[in-house]
Order: C-alpha cells, then sequence, then structure tokens
C-alpha cells in the first residue's frame, strides 16, 4: 500500500510537467501492490535513480518507482539524467532478466555527475 507521502510525489511530478497524467496513473496503480511484510519472499519491486553532484555529494534526483512500470520509469529516468554511455534499453533488458542491487554506476567529471540505478 502506497504512503500519503508516495502519492504526493506522484501527483508534484505530473504538477511539474515532469510526468503525464497518464504516466502518473500508472504509477499511483502500481503502488497500490502489497509490500514489506506482505510481499517476504518475492523479487524485488522498486527501479531507483540517484544522480548526484561529484563536487559536493548531494543528491541532485532521487526516483524511485515501482518496477511494475519498468518501461515507464526508465524513460522517465531518461528524463532526468542519461549520460551517453548508458544504454536504457539494455538496462531493462538486464532488469527482466533478474539483475538486482545496484546496476548502474557511472560518472560524468565533465558535467560533474554520478548517475546510480538500483533494483531492490
Amino acid at each position: 500500500m502506497a504512503s500519503d507521502e508516495e502519492r504526493l510525489q506522484i501527483l508534484k511530478m505530473i504538477e511539474g510537467g515532469q510526468i503525464t497524467a497518464e504516466e502518473g496513473a500508472k504509477l499511483l496503480e502500481a503502488l497500490e501492490e502489497p509490500s514489506g511484510s506482505e510481499r517476504r519472499g518475492r523479487s524485488p519491486r522498486w527501479f531507483r535513480v540517484r544522480v548526484s553532484d561529484l563536487r559536493t555529494g548531494k543528491q541532485k534526483v532521487n526516483v524511485n518507482l515501482p518496477l511494475k512500470v519498468l518501461d515507464l520509469g526508465a524513460k522517465i529516468g531518461a528524463r532526468f539524467a542519461a549520460p551517453a554511455d548508458v544504454d536504457i534499453e539494455e538496462i531493462i533488458k538486464a532488469i527482466k532478466e533478474g539483475a538486482e542491487g545496484k546496476i548502474v554506476d557511472v560518472e560524468d567529471p565533465e558535467g560533474g555527475e554520478r548517475v546510480e540505478v538500483y533494483v531492490e
């Protein structure tokens, strides 16, 4: 079950134009799946993208999306930060084949950013 904070984050992304209303509806729908103790022993369910500033170490982007909407989540994550050497289609393929944990860790010294992608 989704928390009010998670729902509010999705609504703010819609309001800010980061995702469409349709994408937001799919995310809200996916959040209604069982969580925590209700799903022990099941496979990972979150796709997480973190973008940090290399100079300060502070997070610039923190996106958490249900794996149920993986294709949509990857497209949204790419809108925030997608270095040229990161192949979004390869990431999706790896996740669908069972990859877990940190699956991408890329530093862009010129842009001053670090992109990390997790499946948890």
